[in-house]
């Protein structure tokens, strides 16, 4: 089994296994190694050291509401461990909304007005659609989720 490093033309850096160097090679020229930040098919290996495994550490813990200090913690950290970040938060938002899918802005509406019960909810909104409920007053956060974790990992 070979673990190696590889990047998208965005610079996300992410793990792949693969059972050689051939096998890799095979499954990025037809595309089927993807970002999974970005969904690109244009992914590199980067070059790479043995991992040394010297002990575990756990990530620090942002208190519930304390978003102001995440942020600041954020700030100081290298690009991988901003983007092991970002996809923590992603995978939470998931966890913890429902799928409202295309009805998303008409969900929104209606518990910003009172019509639904209240819930946190996600889903699909053209820019037209979050542009006017942004401009309503309604607080949304447009979030980018990448392709890998839209179904579940086999």
């Amino acid at each position: 089994m070979k673990v190696l490093d590889l990047q998208c033309r965005h610079g996300h850096a992410f793990e792949g296994w693969f059972a050689s160097l051939d096998d890799f090679e095979d499954q990025r020229t037809r595309s089927l190694v993807l970002c999974p930040v970005c969904n690109d098919p244009e992914v590199s290996k980067m070059p790479s050291a043995p991992r040394l495994n010297l002990g575990h550490t756990e990530p620090a813990q942002v208190p519930p509401g304390n978003t102001q200090a995440a942020v600041q913690d954020l700030v100081h950290l290298d690009a991988r461990q901003l983007q092991a970040a970002w996809m923590r938060m992603v995978r939470q938002v998931m966890a913890n909304t429902e799928d409202v899918g295309p009805r998303f802005a008409q969900e929104a509406r209606n518990i910003h007005y009172g019509q639904a019960q209240e819930r946190a909810i996600r889903g699909q909104a053209s820019r037209e659609e979050t542009e006017a409920l942004l401009d309503e007053g309604i607080e949304i956060l447009p979030l980018p989720v990448p392709a890998g974790l839209k179904e579940p990992l086999q």
